[in-house]
């Protein structure tokens, strides 16, 4: 008896050196992350401030860092640190999805990698397994574990890049800091920590692994392509009334196609009016949702987020109550077909002022009216692919009246639309006449000198401390 008891207490302790030799190896492979940063302000987008932050990462196969697009995003000079040293190295971005706040960063000095085991990953984990999350929260210098499990898989918006794809919610605590740090359960990558919800406690969302291995196949010829988008708007077909004005009966269910975008490679393959049921064989629901396993469901876009660009998508539709097979070539993501562009990273922001009157692209770090964000929902057609915006007026005689105009939206330029903020730049800078005249959808004016706009535009720039008229993607 007492043998026996011996014997189980070697295997049990066998077992815990097992496991803290492997929670050893998962730690050894975690990374520090400091950034500094340059922050644009988009209501003066002359002006900039450099900021530093930190998050975490991990080191996977082939001496690569993976970490979240937001902790390298607008980056002017990044240092790494392992777990267990003291002796920070400059690093360098590699590849980086700002749709799937996902990046890879990497050191050149090898030594950083040796002796380490890379991370590797698992499959998508299910509700209500363990999972571990590492990383360096803000709090303390030194490495933090927290454990929990998965309480929710379906899609969500990446606060970082504004659009939705899976995401996986844990309990597990994460904080200021953790992003970029992996989700580690039975040894393995299942996620890479992303966000957490604000006003709430220990609810937070991990980038799935589904995610990353779609990223990481995407980059093998060393470009980034992102995640596709076919380009349309659907409508959920729950009502009864609206499904038999299709002639769909009790079994069939799916969602109705009610426009597509000019510049989409489904645009002459796909009609509205159309009603997608299946994609790939998996049947739609009426709600939208799509299941991805036994009972558990979530956006029908599941299954285009799986597709890299330029593979084909099968769907199955019903066309005057008749079924029809179809594929479309994935050749977009979403930032093609949107009037208004997610947010931009790594660059910028586009700005040109002319006598003291500010000119930008509508962006979404500037959707602060009602109006704009109405016209924002809106798709983009041939003739209008960008909006552009008067973001202010530089007080000075020549805007006399104007003072209090801003972001109000322009629809035409003497008389005429224009379709981007290129087009509306080389008009203004290459007419000669008198007077422009800009007019926004409703008819309202605001009128310029031409003349004495160049003339007296270095003088303006002078006394609000303005370096340049024009950014430097202009100049």
């Amino acid at each position: 008896m007492i043998l026996k008891v011996w014997f189980l207490v070697l295997v049990c302790f066998s077992f815990s050196l097992a496991d803290a030799f492997k929670d050893d190896a998962t730690k050894d492979a975690l990374v520090k992350i400091y950034t500094v940063s340059q922050a644009y302000d988009y209501q003066e987008p002359w002006n900039s401030k450099t900021s530093r932050a930190s998050g975490s990462g991990c080191i996977i196969e082939g001496n690569r860092i993976l970490t979240n697009a937001h902790v390298v995003a607008n980056h002017t000079f990044l240092e790494v640190k392992r777990y267990g040293t003291t002796k920070r190295l400059q690093a360098k971005v590699l590849f980086v999805s700002h749709q799937a706040d996902l990046a890879i960063i990497t050191v050149d000095d090898e030594a950083f990698f040796k002796g380490v085991k890379p991370l590797d990953f698992d499959a998508l984990p299910f509700i209500q397994q363990k999972v571990t999350v590492y990383g360096f929260p803000a709090g303390g210098n030194t490495l933090s574990v927290t454990t929990g499990i998965v309480s929710r898989i379906e899609h969500r918006r990446y606060m970082h890049g504004s659009e939705k794809f899976l995401a996986i919610q844990v309990d597990a605590a994460i904080n200021s800091g953790n992003s970029g740090g992996p989700a580690i359960s039975k040894g393995k990558i299942v996620g890479v920590v992303m966000q957490s919800m604000t006003k709430s406690q220990s609810i937070g969302y991990l980038v799935p692994v589904t995610m990353i291995r779609h990223f990481l196949k995407d980059i093998e010829d060393n470009h980034y392509d992102g995640f596709a988008n076919l380009g349309i708007t659907t409508q959920k077909i729950e009502s009864t009334t609206l499904r038999k004005m299709y002639g769909m009966d009790e079994n069939s269910t799916g969602q109705l196609v009610i426009n597509i975008v000019y510049s989409s490679s489904a645009k002459d393959i796909l009609r509205a009016g159309d009603i997608i049921t299946h994609i790939d064989g998996h049947q739609i629901n009426n709600d939208g949702t799509i299941a991805f396993r036994y009972h558990q469901f979530t956006s029908y876009k599941y299954f285009i987020d799986l597709h890299q660009i330029g593979e084909e998508v099968e769907l199955d539709i019903i066309r005057e109550q008749k079924p029809l097979k179809i594929k479309i070539k994935l050749k977009n993501i979403a930032d093609d077909f949107l009037l208004v562009k997610t947010t931009r990273f790594d660059t910028a922001p586009t700005y040109f002022i002319y006598g003291g009157y500010v000119f930008v692209p509508l962006t979404k770090k500037l959707l602060r009216s009602t109006k704009l964000r109405y016209i924002a929902s809106k798709w983009p057609t041939v003739k209008q692919k960008e909006i552009v915006v008067l973001l202010k007026v530089l007080a000075s005689k020549l805007s006399q009246g104007n003072y209090n105009i801003s972001f109000w939206p322009i629809q035409k330029i003497n008389g005429k639309t224009f379709a981007t903020f290129d087009e509306f730049y080389k008009v203004v800078t290459e007419f000669n006449g008198d007077y422009l005249l800009l007019e926004d959808d409703d008819g309202i004016q605001v009128v310029m000198d031409a003349k004495v706009c160049k003339k007296e535009n270095e003088e303006i720039l002078k006394r609000y401390n303005i370096k340049y008229d024009r950014s430097i993607d202009l100049r």
